[in-house]
């Protein structure tokens, strides 16, 4: 069994289950509203006061009426009270509409800042719809908390208890019935309102899942269209879809369960005052001013009850998707277990390299290999041919390798460095390390002859102009992507650096300039104009050190040697450490490191590499370098 097994068997149990939530990790939301809040608790307390009033009135009516006496000023008294609760109400609820809406945005807040500061390798073990609907739905359901009976409840338990002490005084044996059928509806209501917070925090899982199966389908289009494979993605959707209406479904029957009891208790409630009221209005035991008065108590004691099972339903909802923002929320940021004295502020050791690797190793945490585990797997559902299967089938099975194993190597301070290797051979995974986004497991990683876990994240990713492989476009303006790491970089600044990558074609092609669009993901711009954008982007930071991954792979033989003379003149008074599968881009570079099954095969100039290096000489040769 391999090692990623009980770890997975673990996340299978998380993900059935559910994350869970206490009305005690409800509060703290609450509390951040305390003032409003308390206004409501008083409004509600004048209000329940204004209700209360209003059956005592109308038994004095019933009595004078009665005894044939003049009402006075007791009727406008009882409309006066009628209008102030109402008003009172009115308002209550404009405050609590917006206290929910403020509770869903504060959720927001929250959850959106903990995620953009989550490290990578939640990233790379989550799905990225399912973050989004945890944003999105999950926190809408916190809306209910309050517009639907818990802040209510304070108004409604006072309500509650006046109605129940005015019965009291009334007629004792009636109440004793009452609270009798009473007691049988809120034992039935707690028993299924477990069941409500289970069946919720399964649908928000499922609706999670169902955003990132979206996210999936439309973020590949192109790909999932030419596979051919849209009716199986749009059937793994569906399914999805089906098994959240499902849940939902089931929510539904249980809360219908919970809503006609309120109605069946006020009802059987009534039926037993109405039939022993009488029989005691009839012995003499009770006036027919007091069973009135009486009948409105219990309407009164029954609709605070009913609030009180509907405010039930919907804080189990909430607790359900409670427990997936507080599963986010409790995860520990990128550098929350970092050294509190990440200060370093000595300056380089004196010849010591610009970056030193080592024996660094490095292996991806058990989640993470998961998730790969789970991706290939769900990429092999779309392959139809029995080889590609074959291959799909290597990759879930090789993807909890050791990435590194102890890799040494030196980038001198302004030197031009290049990581060649096949496939897999951990090049991408050295430059994550050097911007720590992950740390490495063994050895250690130097910057100017410090260990760059002493340095504060920022102050150390400052040093770097980095290009990822496949580095994305920003929705949004031509300005936008290049101010994204120089947000006081002036017009003129941009269109110098947009000019040397030779991208002053773009600028040219609208008459918006740095303000014209480039559309969702770059989609108005090539794959090599979006390349270039990347690597005029870290060119406009003016970092000491350029980490560039695959910068020049999707450029044709023009754009690529322009990039490599625009590359060349940022990098004269620069540290560059480079990527390529294409040798010709790197063949004058001081130092060529040569990688394969994360180890270092070789490192020197090209010509000493074709001599000393057979992997080099392989590579070299099939790329018509050498002989």
């Amino acid at each position: 069994m391999s090692r990623t097994a009980p770890a997975r068997r673990r996340g299978r149990r998380a993900q059935q289950d559910g994350p869970r939530a206490t009305f005690r990790q409800l509060l703290p939301f609450l509390f951040e509203h305390k003032k409003v809040l308390a206004v409501v608790a008083v409004l509600s307390i004048v209000g329940a006061a204004a209700s209360l009033v209003q059956p005592l009135l109308v038994g004095q009516v019933i009595d004078r009426v009665q005894r044939g006496e003049m009402l006075g000023g007791l009727v406008w008294l009882l409309i006066g009270f009628v209008i102030i609760a109402s008003v009172i109400s009115g308002y209550q609820h404009y405050l609590l509409q917006r206290t929910g809406t403020a509770v869903v945005y504060s959720s927001r807040r929250k959850l959106i800042a903990r995620i953009l500061h989550l490290p990578i390798s939640e990233f790379d073990a989550r799905r990225t719809g399912d973050l989004v609907s945890r944003v999105g739905t999950d926190t809408t359901l916190l809306y209910a908390v309050l517009t639907q009976g818990l802040a209510d409840a304070v108004g409604s338990a006072l309500l509650f208890v006046g109605a129940l002490v005015a019965m009291l005084i009334i007629d004792p044996l009636l109440l004793l019935l009452i609270v009798g059928v009473i007691g049988v509806s809120v034992v039935v209501v707690v028993a299924l309102s477990g069941r409500i917070r289970t069946a919720s925090a399964a649908q928000q899982q499922k609706v999670g899942e169902l955003a990132s199966g979206i996210e999936r389908g439309i973020s590949s289009i192109r790909t999932v269209r030419a596979s051919g494979a849209t009716e199986r993605e749009t059937a793994a959707v569906e399914g999805t879809a089906r098994e959240a209406y499902g849940l939902g479904v089931r929510i539904a029957k249980i809360s219908s369960l919970v809503v006609p009891i309120a109605g069946i208790a006020l009802q059987l409630s009534l039926l037993v005052v109405l039939g022993v009221g009488g029989f005691r209005v009839a012995s003499g035991a009770l006036t027919i001013a007091s069973l009135v008065t009486f009948i409105m108590f219990l309407f009164m004691l029954i609709m605070p009850l009913g609030q009180a099972f509907g405010a039930i339903t919907s804080v189990n909802q909430a607790l359900g998707a409670l427990g997936r923002i507080q599963e986010v929320l409790d995860l520990p940021t990128e550098t929350e277990n970092d050294e509190s004295d990440a200060t370093v502020t000595a300056a380089a050791v004196v010849g010591a390299p610009a970056i030193e690797f080592r024996d660094v190793r490095f292996r991806y945490p058990d989640d993470v290999i998961a998730a790969r585990e789970a991706a290939a797997k769900e990429a092999q559902s779309l392959l139809v041919d029995a080889h590609l299967e074959r291959a799909a089938d290597d990759v879930v099975s090789d993807v909890d390798r050791d990435v590194l194993k102890g890799v040494s190597f030196s980038v001198p301070r302004g030197s031009r460095v290049a990581l060649v290797g096949p496939s897999g051979a951990g090049k991408s995974t050295i430059l994550s390390l050097i911007e720590r986004f992950y740390d490495p497991t063994g050895g250690s990683i130097r910057l100017a002859g410090h260990d760059v876990r002493t340095y504060p994240r920022e102050q150390l990713r400052a040093q770097f102009g980095y290009v990822e492989q496949d580095a994305p476009t920003l929705a949004g303006t031509l300005a936008e992507n290049l101010r994204l790491a120089a947000p006081d970089a002036t017009d003129d600044d941009c269109e110098r650096v947009l000019r040397s990558v030779n991208l002053g074609d773009v600028l040219e092609r609208s008459p918006l300039g740095l303000e014209a669009p480039v559309g969702e993901d770059g989609v108005m711009l090539s794959g090599g104009e979006r390349q270039r954008l990347a690597i005029a982007r870290a060119l406009l930071t003016e970092a000491p050190i350029l980490l560039l991954d695959e910068s020049t792979s999707s450029l044709d033989g023009v754009n690529e040697q322009r990039m490599r003379e625009a590359i060349d003149a940022a990098a004269e008074d620069r540290t560059l450490l480079v990527i390529a599968h294409r040798l010709s881009t790197v063949v004058d570079s001081d130092l060529i490191v040569v990688l394969q099954g994360g180890q270092v095969e070789g490192q020197g100039t090209h010509d000493e590499l074709v001599e000393s290096t057979p992997l080099y000489r392989d590579l070299a040769r099939h790329q018509l370098l050498t002989t």
